[in-house]
């Protein structure tokens, strides 16, 4: 079983090489994380939206097949499918994430992503925040295909870690506008996933996977 794409010969690889993943990915499973939709992870993300006045919010658990956001805040809640397509009103010219052509069929984040889509796996491998103002001012990120497909400008993430330490996942907002995140933004993400770090440590203490998420 590969998690990794092949390196193109002289090209940057983009995607850092996720050495825990078969162990993380048994850890998820084993906390029944990562395979659903959780309502208090879903009023989480829209939180964190909130609090940074951001378009898009998840709470995501890579798994073996990709990238899963069990919690998610995003301006269309209809789109459940990275694929599904999204009326492109008439006379709109297309933007970043309409299809080529002008066919009227923009691509819209969804509960799924693949693994070398956006900029969470450098959270799971840096193990710590990442913070980009603009992801076009640094060569390694411009090129992800987030950046073209969806029209992503700017990212702030950091790592969920359980109780031995392992990083489960990210929480982060990502926004369609470069955004001067600064101190405040770094210590609000900061602050979120070692919120929610928490609370799932306890929900694996006092109810297991299946209990409910504790406020």
């Amino acid at each position: 079983m590969t998690y990794d794409p092949p390196r193109p010969a002289g090209r940057l690889l983009l995607t850092p090489e996720d050495k825990e993943a078969p162990v993380r990915a048994r850890r998820l499973r084993r906390l029944g994380l990562g395979e659903r939709a959780e309502p208090a992870l879903d009023a989480f993300a829209d939180r964190l939206a909130g609090r940074t006045r951001a378009p898009y919010a998840m709470v995501n658990f890579p798994g073996e097949h990709g990238q899963f956001f069990a919690g998610l805040h995003r301006p269309s809640r209809d789109v459940l499918d990275v694929d599904a397509p999204a009326p492109v009103a008439a006379g709109v010219p297309a933007g970043p994430g309409d299809a080529a052509g002008g066919e009227g069929i923009r691509r819209e984040l969804g509960r799924r992503l693949a693994r070398d889509h956006g900029f969470c796996p450098h959270v799971l491998a840096r193990g710590k925040a990442l913070v980009l103002e603009d992801v076009r001012d640094y060569p390694r990120f411009a090129g992800n295909a987030v950046v073209d497909e969806f029209g992503i400008r700017s990212y702030l993430g950091a790592p969920l870690l359980d109780s031995a330490g392992m990083v489960l996942g990210t929480v982060c907002v990502v926004d369609v506008e470069p955004r001067p995140w600064g101190r405040e933004g770094l210590d609000t993400i900061k602050a979120a996933a070692d919120e929610l770090s928490r609370r799932l440590r306890r929900r694996e203490a006092v109810d297991g996977p299946d209990g409910p998420l504790p406020g």
